[in-house]
């Protein structure tokens, strides 16, 4: 089988890649670059991914394994997805670009390239198993469930699951660095890509002093549950729901962002009781391993990447997937995913967070 290997210049990519070599399949090497240029806070020994170093950490792996490689200029398509990153924040919502970017960028991009030469599957270093469902292409938590990226991959379309190799989802990440220590791959002790690659130094308000200026224009914030003024903030963009630190005002107790309304510039704060919901409203869903319908299907729900999945019961209404705690969960954010397991790690579907209720 001929395999577009997605290789980011880290070493779960470049085992990946190794591995699938290995394995007996064609395997073509391809890096993505998205023409951002990595400041002095990545000089300092933040690390992202997709940067000229990794381009070249690529290529030298891609020469060792005897394969064919490609670096893919995606800026542009890229530098929308920046755009779409700073009106969200504008609007009061919290994204999460990694999701976006594999769906439409990474896959996307890695299957056209993929049909262009012929290749019949494309592979990433995520660590995720995919397998069968009931007739669906599905996904399950991997081995390495500390390592678990499903979370970011729900997206994915049926098409390109199909065509979609996870050669890493049996394995542990010390196993993988020891593989690419076995097979002398320069990059088996690389630092992992731990922040998001077009904001490594990780404050993403320089995103926004260039893009969506007006996501950083101070306004009110109050007391969400009398609407007194408590203080001023430094614009819906530079806070998140959930947030503690950084919000200059103190009380008796502890006070978290609570709501952001960009229509009024305002944000609400209380108290971490306030940040606490039951009910919360997905758009966007993507049925992954199962078609969800207005019957309520048991399962564990995740709302944030690090999130730990709690049971929950979710049913289709209208457009949009409603799931309901069983306890209520800490800060659901707009912007952000819930994804839906079952009981045995299967990704039943995910989808974008609207609204919640408590």
């Amino acid at each position: 089988m001929h395999v577009i290997a997605a290789m980011s210049g880290g070493v779960d990519s470049s085992v990946a890649a190794a591995l699938l070599l290995e394995a007996g399949h064609r395997v073509t090497g391809v890096f993505l670059r998205n023409g951002v240029h990595a400041g002095a806070a990545a000089r300092r020994g933040k690390q992202g991914c997709c940067s000229v170093g990794d381009a070249q950490d690529a290529a030298r792996v891609a020469d060792l394994l005897g394969i064919p490689f490609y670096a893919l200029d995606f800026a542009r398509e890229f530098d929308r997805l920046v755009d779409d990153f700073a009106a969200e924040y504008a609007r009061g919502r919290t994204p999460n670009p990694c999701v976006a970017c594999n769906r439409d960028l990474k896959m996307g991009r890695l299957l056209g390239f993929a049909a262009a030469l012929g290749g019949e599957a494309v592979a990433t270093g995520h660590y995720a198993r995919r397998e069968d469902a009931g007739g669906r292409a599905a996904l399950r938590i991997p081995a390495d469930e500390r390592k678990d990226q499903t979370y970011v991959l729900f997206p994915l379309s049926q098409a390109q699951l199909r065509r979609t190799l996870l050669p890493l989802g049996e394995l542990r990440k010390d196993e993988v660095r020891a593989l690419a220590r076995d097979r002398g791959l320069p990059v088996h002790e690389k630092p992992e890509s731990m922040e998001i690659c077009f904001v490594p130094g990780g404050d993403y308000r320089a995103v926004l002093e260039e893009r969506a200026p007006a996501a950083l224009r101070p306004g009110p914030l109050v007391d969400g549950a009398t609407g007194q003024r408590v203080g001023t903030h430094g614009g819906v963009g530079a806070v998140t729901v959930g947030q503690r630190r950084g919000l200059g005002v103190s009380g008796a107790a502890a006070l978290y962002v609570t709501g952001i309304d960009a229509a009024t510039n305002t944000v609400r704060v209380g108290s971490r009781d306030d940040l606490l919901r039951r009910e919360v409203r997905a758009s966007g869903w993507n049925d992954v391993g199962l078609r969800l319908t207005a019957e309520p299907v048991r399962g564990l729900a995740r709302v944030r990447r690090n999130h730990e999945p709690q049971p929950a019961a979710a049913r289709r209404e209208g457009d949009a997937v409603v799931v309901a705690f069983d306890v209520p969960v800490a800060a659901p954010a707009p912007g952000q995913a819930l994804v839906l397991y079952d009981s045995a790690g299967l990704v039943l579907g995910g989808g974008w967070i609207e609204s919640s209720t408590s």
